[in-house]
């Protein structure tokens, strides 16, 4: 038997290989919710001639760390948002005089998010769209780069348009 190197309890049955904040180190069951797996006993998953599966113990099988789904703000948004939003969001809140937190409750938000928004973080998709509704403003830029007209004055499909069109037939 040995000790858990996070809570120091002696571990019954095989410890667990975690990764917390960067060090690596064995662990009970109750501790390896603290960090990402690396290895954990059982499993027959150390088979001779496995690439790439290394093992500090026999017994152990080694467990791709969960990848967290990243999150792009700007993936998130309609429309490009206005580079001053922060400071549209703020002036068109004070003429309706409201504070930061009138305008949380409003659109079931923090005051916090508020604050932080008209600091500069731009907003997710669906709080921007809550805020434009409550204050009645527009916070994307409608740009018309990249439209193409004929010669008769109509749009011009773009390859995408046509990759589309067909996609949907």
């Amino acid at each position: 038997m040995s000790e858990c190197e996070v809570c120091g309890c002696i571990i019954r049955g095989k410890p667990i290989l975690v990764q917390i904040g960067g060090a690596k180190m064995w662990v009970c069951s109750n501790c390896a919710k603290l960090g990402t797996e690396i290895q954990r006993p059982g499993m027959d998953a150390i088979k001779k001639g496995s690439p790439g599966m290394v093992s500090a113990k026999p017994g152990f099988r080694s467990v791709s760390p969960q990848k967290k789904k990243s999150r792009d703000v700007f993936d998130m948004i309609d429309g490009e948002i206005d580079e001053d939003f922060s400071d549209i969001i703020r002036d068109a809140r004070m003429s309706k005089g409201l504070s930061q937190k009138e305008l949380a409750m409003q659109i079931k938000e923090k005051e916090g998010l508020i604050k932080k928004i008209e600091k500069g973080m731009i907003p997710e998709d669906s709080v921007r769209k809550k805020i434009e509704e409550a204050l009645s403003i527009k916070l994307t830029e409608s740009s018309d780069v990249g439209v193409k007209t004929g010669p008769k004055g109509g749009i011009e499909p773009t390859l995408g348009d046509v990759m589309k069109i067909k996609k949907g037939k």
